[in-house]
């Protein structure tokens, strides 16, 4: 994984930028539909990402040991401002706040984002760990946007590059949830490449291949890691699945069982 805080920043700029070109061009009804996420209309799910950017800045000064962490009590007055916003002042503002964001995580030195560190529900996170996690919302709430309006939209590849990895570490542990029986599939992506062996258990757990194990003994399932991305976050239903996903139906609605989605 890649272990330079300035490129997991890079890369969260250009997906600010993606954002900000994609938002910019909705008009106020567009902003009023329904998003891909259920319960949200689509400057609900922009205010998400901004009053995500204000909090995170609240907790930047914790996590930079400059001041004492900000606790969760903190946030539900964030998001009563942010609920109490039109639909516009929601895409705007967020716009808004979640380029100051980024731009605050530009401006720190070296030794600023060697000592950060957050605890994040007992995980300890350092500069690269809390970036990820907001590039990891961030991609994918932009994917959201995207695909209103384009099926065929997928997760920015600079993205994709930096978050596969992260399947196997937090994605697959925590937004899988168990079948009622035991399951094993291969995963196999390109744009990287990457070969995984996912386990439905009492938990789910994805590792690498085993080297030496018997392909025959598991099914495979083959597709563009960006849209193993976006099956973990359970955003790969079937009016959204790439055709360069190969793999038998049984297997594929399992996978989407044992990912739902939030």
């Amino acid at each position: 994984m890649e272990s330079s805080p300035h490129v997991w920043i890079e890369t969260l700029r250009k997906s600010h930028d993606r954002l900000a070109g994609l938002a910019e061009l909705l008009t106020p009804g567009e902003l009023r539909e329904q998003s891909y996420c259920t319960g949200w209309t689509v400057a609900q799910l922009l205010s998400h990402l901004g009053s995500g950017a204000e909090i995170a800045m609240l907790m930047l000064p914790g996590a930079l040991g400059e001041a004492e962490p900000v606790g969760r009590e903190a946030f539900a007055p964030v998001w009563e401002v942010w609920n109490a916003k039109t639909p516009d002042e929601q895409a705007a503002d967020a716009l808004a706040y979640d380029d100051r964001h980024v731009t605050t995580l530009e401006r720190l030195t070296d030794d600023q984002l060697g000592g950060m560190k957050l605890d994040f529900f007992g995980t300890q996170l350092d500069a690269v760990g809390i970036v990820r996690l907001r590039l990891g919302e961030h991609a994918l709430h932009t994917w959201d946007v995207a695909a209103q309006h384009d099926a065929a939209a997928t997760v920015a590849p600079d993205a994709t590059a930096l978050l596969i990895d992260n399947v196997p570490q937090f994605l697959g542990p925590r937004l899988g949830k168990p079948l009622g029986e035991p399951f094993r599939v291969r995963i196999v992506t390109t744009g990287p490449d990457r070969d995984y062996l996912l386990t439905s258990a009492e938990s789910v757990t994805v590792a690498d291949w085993p080297a030496g194990a018997d392909a025959d003994e598991v099914p495979v399932v083959q597709m563009p890691a960006e849209a193993l991305l976006r099956l973990a976050y359970g955003r790969l239903d079937p009016d959204h699945t790439p055709a360069e996903v190969t793999a038998d139906p049984d297997v594929l609605a399992r996978l989407r069982q044992i990912f739902p989605g939030f």
